[in-house]
């Protein structure tokens, strides 16, 4: 717990700083915060040279020649460079362990860069780097250059970090507004404004709460029943972004005003820890490695997929006991001294999204339905491909390296887990995102397995699948159905498309061999194994496969300044594909996908294999595992399904059944309604000759789409 000993070392030299007997002073708490943020701000090396080099190349009006300081326009605003510059020298300036510490050029310097940027007081056409960006560097250069300021200067910085306050455009519920309460606050500090710090206080912790309906039903921002997080009113997943600034501002200040009089209530911070382990800890591989399925326009980041690290429930171990070893277990795993040890299955019923954890990988699909769309908007020119990113994504991770900066050289119609048109271009940007066409689009999971189901019509392309996956512990199962299209050309089900790493195996029914670098059209194929994963088909089929380098640029799915001037992009990668063929009618697919398994180990697999697709219709898809006695069954429409000779499961309503047998006796059944639209479910269990009607009460309102596990005895 190396940062949490830092952070105790701090507080008790700071507590040295004032009179015991005065720590319920207001005042003495804001001076205790006050140097908790200064410090946080101080912390990590400075890099001498850097520091050297800005200095030198700053100009006397107090400007650096290489930024651009006309372009203000969205997707440009180089000044933002200078405001990074600004921090560096500050840091530079007030760490004592630096070679520029109290450096009166170095404080010449400053002055004269921050006296450029007071004078001109750039705003940029994007909202965000007026009232959040801006002020937020702005703020923070305020605190460590502090008595090196003049009272000029101070006054002239006031308005620019002021944009940032509860009453800005950009104030609104879904992760902004907490942001902006966090410069606020900081102003506060800076100011010894102890209102204010009280205000932003206030603001935060009314922020962490479940998100209300405010008069729109359609336009309910932040945090979700089911833990998923919205920023915008379209009802996208954005766990890992707006909800990760969202909980990564609140638990910094929970950590500094913990034992203050302005700490945060309880059922504030504890809330907040249920979204930390529900939300972001389940859209991320080990609560590490960030989930490309989560995403939107982010993947056009270079550094999105980078781990995460530990701060956040290492701050969160700070301030509460509660989940205690989840929190020490998941810190663990992220500061890398802990193997990997999660296990779980979760479905978010908000926002279309499904994750499946075990040790040795994990695994989501990504949909949408008419209850939301299906991504981000391209806004601030990011992510301009990924029209299909959504379209039955299921991305498969091990390391944390398969898909590491992969995206400049991707082909974008050919996503891990979608049936997609292969069209010669992808349309333009304002069709990115759409809303969903079909309303069967669910999940269903007990906490341990579970199944999604997509009842899937392109809003881009005339192209319909039913599309269902079917997750248990050493893999899952992939299933497509009714895939019919209008287009003339070709459709395509991705297997995945990763990075390649080592050699790729084809196996038949004769035996296997490697596959050398290229393109390869395969028939007859029983099985592909590449970097510790198979890919078998029940069913001798052909396969579409590409192992070999690719080229491509930034710039094609980030028109932002920085991708403008980088050089082309070459990656080695792995891309496993099914052709449908041109106009399908009635085309479908099968396969299994085993994570972790050497390739001498797959035809054992295959001989002893506990997996058994039951059925793969436009009607029923069904799976079960004989191992696990567990089947998992999409009803698309009412149904019956025979599991075994004289057990056999009717549904009265399209919907998803998971059941749990012990020989020919049923032990438990969960059940869910893609539609949300019914108020009960009723199954059908007929054994030995014997039926028996069982109906469960589904949730309604923020819990429609939720899961019910009943407990039952048919025997």
């Amino acid at each position: 717990m190396i940062s949490r000993n830092i952070f105790c070392f701090k507080a008790i030299c700071l507590i040295l700083l004032f009179p015991i007997g005065s720590l319920a002073n207001g005042e003495t708490d804001l001076e205790l915060i006050r140097e908790l943020v200064i410090a946080d701000l101080g912390e990590g090396g400075i890099d001498e040279e850097e520091v050297t080099g800005l200095m030198q190349s700053l100009q006397e009006d107090g400007t650096w020649p290489d930024i651009d300081y006309i372009d203000v326009s969205r997707n440009a605003f180089e000044h933002s460079r200078h405001l990074n510059n600004m921090l560096v020298l500050s840091r530079a300036y007030r760490k004592p362990d630096s070679r520029h510490y109290e450096d009166p050029e170095l404080k010449r310097k400053m002055a004269s860069a921050l006296d450029y940027w007071l004078e001109h007081d750039f705003i940029c056409e994007n909202w965000w780097w007026n009232q959040m960006g801006t002020p937020g560097r702005m703020v923070d250069v305020l605190l460590m250059m502090d008595d090196a300021l003049t009272e000029t200067q101070k006054e002239l910085a006031g308005p620019i970090v002021g944009r940032a306050n509860f009453e800005a455009s950009g104030a609104r519920p879904g992760g902004d507004l907490i942001q902006i309460a966090g410069i606020y606050g900081k102003y506060g500090l800076f100011a010894r404004d102890e209102e204010k710090v009280e205000e932003a206080i206030q603001a935060m912790a009314g922020e962490v709460g479940f998100a209300v309906d405010r008069g729109d039903p359609s336009d309910v921002r932040g945090l979700q029943k089911d833990f998923s997080f919205h920023h915008r009113h379209h009802r996208v997943p954005f766990n890992l972004t707006y909800g990760m600034g969202y909980a990564r501002s609140f638990t910094e200040w929970a950590s500094k005003v913990s034992g203050t009089r302005f700490s945060f209530p309880d059922e504030a911070v504890t809330l907040l820890v249920d979204f930390f382990l529900d939300g972001i800890v389940k859209s991320a591989a080990w609560g590490k490695y960030p989930d490309p399925g989560a995403l939107s326009r982010e993947v056009g980041r270079r550094t999105i997929l980078n781990p995460y690290s530990p701060d956040m429930p290492e701050q969160l171990l700070e301030v509460t006991s509660h989940r205690k070893e989840e929190l020490e277990n998941i810190a663990g795993i992220r500061r890398g001294d802990r193997q990997p040890d999660l296990t779980g299955n979760m479905f978010f019923w908000h926002s279309e999204y499904f994750s499946h954890q075990r040790p040795g990988y994990f695994t989501s699909v990504r949909m949408y339905s008419t209850r939301n769309n299906n991504l981000d908007g391209p806004h601030n020119s990011e992510g301009l491909l990924n029209h299909h990113l959504a379209d039955g994504s299921n991305f498969l991770i091990r390391t944390g390296d398969e898909y590491t900066q992969i995206f400049p050289v991707w082909d974008w119609q050919k996503i891990p887990g979608t049936t997609v048109i292969q069209k010669p271009s992808l349309p333009g940007r304002d069709q990115i995102s759409v809303r969903g066409i079909t309303g069967f689009v669910g999940g269903v999971t007990n906490g341990l397995h579970g199944a999604a189901v997509f009842d899937f019509e392109s809003p881009i392309d005339p192209l319909r699948a039913r599309k269902s996956w079917f997750f248990f512990d050493e893999e899952f199962v992939a299933l497509g159905a009714g895939i019919r299209s209008g287009s003339v050309f070709p459709v395509a089900t991705t297997l995945n498309q990763s990075l390649l790493n080592g050699e790729v195996r084809v196996g038949r029914r004769d035996g296997s061999h490697i596959a050398g670098n290229g393109e390869h059209s395969l028939t007859g194929i029983s099985w592909v194994h590449h970097d510790r994963t198979a890919y078998l088909f029940p069913d001798p089929a052909a396969v579409q496969l590409e192992n070999r380098q690719r080229s491509g640029s930034w710039e094609r799915i980030n028109d932002s300044v920085w991708a403008w001037d980088l050089d082309e992009e070459f990656k080695d990668v792995f891309t496993l594909w099914l052709d449908h063929g041109r106009r399908p009618l009635q085309a479908g697919y099968a396969y299994i996908v085993v994570p972790g398994i050497e390739a001498p180990g797959v035809e054992a697999y295959r001989a002893s294999s506990a997996v058994e697709i039951l059925s793969n219709t436009p009607k029923i898809q069904a799976v079960g595992h004989r191992g696990l006695e567990l089947t998992q069954i999409a009803f698309y429409e009412p149904g019956e399904l025979d599991l075994s000779p004289g057990l056999s499961v009717s549904a009265g309503s399209p919907g998803l059944v998971m059941i749990k047998t012990s020989g020919q006796d049923i032990e438990e059944i969960t059940v869910s309604d893609p539609s949300r639209e019914l108020d009960t479910f009723r199954v059908k269990v007929t054994t030995g000759g014997h039926a028996e009607d069982i109906e469960f009460e589904l949730p309604s309102g923020d819990y429609a789409g939720q899961s019910v596990t009943e407990k039952v005895t048919v025997n």
